[in-house]
């Protein structure tokens, strides 16, 4: 039976995955990290210690170090799930007054507002899509307004609550927006990604490459690792998950 399980993604992988250029994506390998050597008298002397989660680990043992990295990937130890798993999308949100809400702009049904009657019911949106407009207090329903109405309340913003994001890591599941499902998992080193990855990772664009600039889309991957806390020099063994989008 698939499983769902929450993946935090930040607003450049958000809309990459929106624009379908984003269709795998690499985490670093928790726990002792792979592989070490160890055991000299055992038949298969290097050892792996890959985590579910930070309670337990999950031990596979193999000739070389990459035998051991295809046993964590085939024996269940990564946190993200195997092909035919769903994963839902983290990412920055917010309740906020349908005033706020653009026209055009995706929005849903949120679990905040304002009691009636007539109540108001708030919008869920998210930063990857962009800021969202000030609004001001009025005594008129919708009792919020996008411009300043001094007969009818008051000449400042609504500063009420609603005007940051709320973190990636704190998104309820009703809340999201982009599930994935799972179609291939597999560990590698970090630097053995190729070109045509790097664009799959949604680093690099598929114009650049035919431009003769494959090379450089490594270059561009290397540093998006980086921006997100990764040591790309270190060259970690990863957990390589490609994904495809479907309806949620």
């Amino acid at each position: 039976m698939a499983k769902e399980r929450p993946i935090l993604l930040n607003d450049a992988m958000v809309l990459a995955v929106l624009d379908d250029r984003k269709t795998v994506t690499r985490r670093a390998v928790k726990g002792d990290q792979i592989p070490r050597l160890t055991y000299p008298d055992h038949s298969e002397p290097w050892v792996a210690v890959g985590q579910h989660d930070r309670r337990y680990g999950f031990v596979v043992y193999g000739q070389t170090e990459e035998s051991c990295a295809a046993k964590l990937g085939k024996f269940g130890a990564c946190p993200f799930g195997q092909p035919g798993d769903r994963l839902w999308v983290r990412e920055s949100w917010q309740d906020v007054h349908p005033a706020q809400v653009a026209d055009g702009r995706y929005s849903q049904p949120g679990r905040a507002g304002i009691p009636g009657p007539p109540g108001v019911a708030y919008r869920t949106i998210y930063r990857a899509d962009g800021p969202y407009p000030q609004i001001y207090y009025t005594h008129e329903h919708p009792y919020r307004a996008l411009q300043q109405d001094p007969s009818h309340g008051h000449s400042w913003p609504a500063e009420n609550g609603f005007t940051g994001w709320r973190p990636s890591i704190h998104m309820p599941r009703w809340a999201c927006r982009i599930l994935l499902e799972v179609t291939d998992v597999r560990v590698e080193r970090l630097q053995d990604i190729t070109p045509s990855q790097c664009i799959a990772e949604g680093a690099f664009r598929e114009e650049d490459k035919a431009l003769g600039r494959g090379q450089e889309a490594v270059t561009a991957f290397a540093e998006l690792w980086r921006t997100t806390g990764g040591d790309w020099d270190a060259n970690p063994w990863v957990w390589v998950v490609e994904f495809k989008r479907i309806e949620p």
